[in-house]
């Protein structure tokens, strides 16, 4: 995924009077967690609170982690992944379940842009970063043959998953990190906390604003890596993520591949471009941006558009030069002049 800036105005700009008034302190945990640096900033009546609240909120991603990761051996999601082709259905836990079955909608509104058994593509595309070298073309078709959403069966009744075909590889990239953030962000309003904002790796959800605010001031991700953000905007009770290229991607005889894969063709995207995403929950806006990514504009805005309360925007390096794109409900979102980002340090 790409990454988005935190303009922390809304944090360190607050004067004491503010947030006094409104009896609420602000506070900033730091962490890493899911292989990516979590900051989690929230507003809490005392120190003992928000200690309580934060600690409970890196355990939920730790236990996440668990279930979910396709790095760990031990992890639900490998135990799941180790049973492909056998013939049965293993019966999995709710978090696993509430992903998967996410991921087959997705999968099934994109036709296959978006997919989680993308994994074994995935692997050899990781392998050509490395060496910088494309994949060898009889690995990736092998590799080819195990990759398609409807090998992978969901059984409600039970709450069991079966992969029917052997070696598959799930690949939950695109959507853990959405929902450990949504979960995250539930953790905080069990502990009465409503004022926060979560960060994973870039990936956002927020709750509801700061004290004295109209929202938390996030700074869109530009097309290049390291570069200021292309504008900002005011945002609250919403989550935004960001898939791209920026970070991530190999060049191999004159061509950029991305990191990010189209599952229908199990090739590296190649088209230079950034995708941004607002959406109700941070698994919805997670798995979206991915999907737009390999759609592309046209398409990839059709599916924003046709999906209540989301929107998206695009940058894409066309004809040497960057070209923006952006849904119907984008220019819904309050905007902030790049000026009022800058703050002074604590």
């Amino acid at each position: 995924m790409g990454r988005l800036v935190f303009a922390w105005l809304l944090a360190v700009g607050i004067s004491a009077t503010a947030t006094e008034a409104a009896g609420l302190e602000r506070f900033q945990f730091t962490q890493t967690a899911m292989a990516v640096p979590v900051k989690l900033v929230l507003y809490a009546e005392d120190a003992s609170t928000a200690n309580r609240a934060a600690q409970a909120v890196f355990q939920r991603f730790h236990h996440l982690n668990e279930i979910l990761s396709d790095y760990d051996r031990n992890s639900e999601l490998r135990r799941l992944c180790a049973t492909s082709g056998e013939g049965r259905s293993m019966p999995i836990s709710q978090d696993l379940w509430t992903v998967l079955h996410a991921a087959q909608h997705w999968a099934k509104r994109s036709a296959g842009a978006f997919d989680v058994t993308v994994g074994p593509v995935v692997r050899q595309w990781r392998r050509a970063r490395r060496r910088e070298t494309l994949p060898p073309p009889d690995k990736l078709a092998e590799a080819r043959n195990r990759v398609g959403y409807h090998l992978l069966r969901l059984d409600p009744e039970r709450r069991s998953a079966q992969l029917l075909r052997p070696r598959m590889r799930l690949d939950l990239g695109g959507i853990a990190k959405g929902y450990a953030l949504d979960e995250a962000m539930e953790v905080l309003r069990r502990h009465g906390i409503t004022r926060a904002l979560i960060d994973a790796g870039g990936d956002l959800v927020l709750g509801c604003p700061p004290p004295k605010r109209p929202g938390w001031l996030i700074g869109i991700a530009p097309l290049e890596a390291d570069a200021a953000p292309s504008h900002y905007l005011w945002l609250s009770r919403r989550a935004i993520a960001t898939s791209g290229d920026a970070w991530q991607f190999v060049e191999i005889d004159g061509r950029r591949y991305s990191h990010l894969v189209d599952p229908r063709t199990g090739v590296g995207l190649t088209d230079h471009s950034s995708v941004t995403v607002i959406a109700p929950t941070g698994m919805t806006a997670d798995a979206l941006a991915s999907t737009v990514s390999v759609l592309g504009p046209q398409k990839g805005l059709a599916l924003i558009d046709a999906t209540p309360e989301t929107a998206a925007f695009i940058v894409r390096h066309s004809d040497g030069s960057p070209r923006t794109y952006q849904s119907s409900r984008w220019r819904n979102y309050p905007r902030a002049e790049p000026e009022s980002a800058c703050s002074r340090p604590d």
